[in-house]
């Protein structure tokens, strides 16, 4: 038997959070997906309020991680608090509202999620977050371990499912909203991919309306992100993981239209 773990990249906005809405449940029921995560950090292009959390919540996710965009709705500071079920990256300092780390009783056994977030270019002052993940590798009792990587560089993402290879059962990537081709198991039994991809707007940049991305790479006055309109796509992965060892068996990209 194996354990079916869907990986859903950065939610973006309306688009995001109404395409998830419509296709979520729907896929876990007929592909008989045991655990869902969803990466919530831009339900609001930039951050995510309470409301859009629980509105992921009702969409079929069982975790939401976030990412550099965390603090940006001042909101969601005591909602860290009250709800087990939303993660922020654990390399934050402790004194910051929320968690970085939770383990889940499900039906099929307990499974550990780990939330952690880059430091390459992303400007944020964070705990080394390879330090940090090696550390909890020492003290993390469940077998199915689960780790979103919110990063910019895709060696920063590679070296961390290295790192961890064989000591956690899948590895993935978020925040650069493009999905990469590396859907893998590496060689010591881990699952990973250097980046989800996204769900929102498919005709986009990131999620983002094409026009408002150009003209702020033409020199444009900074404006609020707006999201794109059109039809909308989701972008993930989904690993297979026996439930005994915690080691995956196979990963593969997932992309719904």
């Amino acid at each position: 038997m194996s354990i079916k773990v869907l990986a859903v990249g950065d939610v973006c906005g309306e688009p995001g959070l109404d395409f998830l809405d419509k296709r979520l449940k729907a896929y876990r029921k007929e592909n008989n997906i045991d655990f869902v995560v969803v990466n919530g950090e831009n339900a609001n292009v930039v951050g995510i309020t309470p409301r859009q959390a629980d509105q992921i919540f009702r969409a079929g996710a069982d975790v939401i991680t976030l990412g550099n965009h965390t603090w940006t709705r001042t909101e969601l500071r005591p909602y860290l608090d009250e709800r087990r079920k939303i993660l922020r990256p654990a390399n934050f300092g402790p004194q910051c509202p929320g968690r970085g780390i939770a383990a889940y009783s499900m039906p099929f056994g307990d499974v550990c999620v780990l939330n952690l977030m880059g430091r390459f270019t992303l400007d944020t002052n964070t705990d080394n977050p390879f330090v940090i993940a090696d550390g909890y590798m020492e003290e993390i009792k469940e077998k199915i371990i689960l780790v979103d990587f919110h990063a910019e560089g895709t060696s920063e993402k590679r070296a961390m499912g290295y790192l961890l290879d064989g000591r956690v059962s899948a590895v993935w990537g978020t925040h650069t909203h493009v999905q990469t081709s590396d859907a893998t198991l590496l060689p010591k039994g881990t699952g990973y991919i250097t980046d989800l991809g996204m769900t929102g707007a498919a005709e986009s940049v990131l999620g983002i309306d094409p026009e408002q991305s150009i003209g702020k790479f033409m020199g444009d006055p900074p404006q609020r992100y707006a999201s794109a309109k059109g039809p909308a796509k989701l972008e993930g992965c989904l690993f297979e993981i026996d439930p005994e060892t915690g080691r995956c068996r196979k990963a593969e990209a997932v992309r719904l239209t």
